[in-house]
């Protein structure tokens, strides 16, 4: 007789990447790897490859709608994690969604750039993003070129950024690797003023789906059950490894590895 399901379901709001770098397949696989069961619904589609975006396409709301609910109707989702939605409409749309799972933890990943530089939105998603959807967010996990966006100090240092964007959301973790300092640290702010800070050796190269990695495994975490402080310190050290592990199979950025090579042997 079939057992029914015992790993946490994790609803991922994320965009297609056809590379299988970032995006829906870089959520699956890291949550995957936590021990959780994903549950994908397209957000967008994009024209991408290792290298850059080239366009992409907000799916229409209706469409997001029906397969969120869908999810949410048949199967009992432990936490979400958003990844690219790329209109103010979608920002929207996710807000309508979270009314149905009250009390869920939402990660939210604010893919507002690819990793090669192009944009994934226009900018006032980063302001809606800021205004409406941070405040619902358990955790949002910028890097610190998307944490000056949605701060809008073009400047900005960490802790700045954090100033002025914790009045709008509980937890903020900001995550460094963007210049070419030799030590990487990641710095957890929270509303309450506990700050942490999380390093590690930065690794040479550039990477296409770290931030997905990162983030859909802090909700994996989160469905667990695991506190938040010591969930961000492990999905820090997964991503890490996925990073040194990583792979380059075109002609632009390394592919993080987030299933050991014998995963389907």
């Amino acid at each position: 007789m079939k057992k029914p399901i015992s790993r946490p379901i994790v609803l991922c709001l994320s965009g297609h990447d056809p590379s299988g770098g970032a995006g829906l397949q870089a959520d699956i696989e890291a949550l995957i790897a936590q021990g959780c069961h994903a549950a994908p619904a397209v957000t967008a589609l994009t024209v991408q490859d290792t290298v850059n975006v080239s366009d992409f396409r907000v799916l229409d709301r209706e469409w997001v709608l029906a397969q969120a609910h869908a999810v949410i109707a048949d199967l009992p989702v432990s936490a979400v994690k958003l990844g690219m939605l790329g209109s103010v409409e979608m920002v929207e749309t996710v807000l309508e969604i979270m009314q149905a799972l009250p009390g869920v933890p939402l990660v939210c990943d604010p893919v507002l750039r690819a990793g090669g530089g192009g944009a994934l939105g226009k900018d006032e998603v980063g302001f809606a993003m800021r205004e409406r959807l941070l405040p619902v967010a358990t955790l949002a996990t910028p890097n610190l070129p998307e944490a000056r966006i949605l701060a809008e100090l073009p400047e900005g240092s960490a802790d700045q950024c954090a100033e002025k964007l914790l009045p709008f959301v509980q937890h903020l973790l900001i995550t460094g690797g963007h210049g070419d300092e030799t030590e990487v640290h990641n710095r957890l702010y929270s509303r309450d003023g506990a700050h942490h800070t999380f390093t590690c050796q930065r690794l040479p190269g550039s990477y296409h789906g770290s931030g997905c990695t990162l983030a859909s495994t802090l909700a994996g975490r989160l469905a667990l059950g695991q506190d938040l402080v010591s969930a961000v310190e492990t999905a820090l050290d997964y991503t890490w490894r996925t990073l040194r592990d990583a792979e380059q199979p075109g002609h632009g950025q390394f592919v993080p590895r987030r299933l050991p090579l014998d995963f389907c042997s």
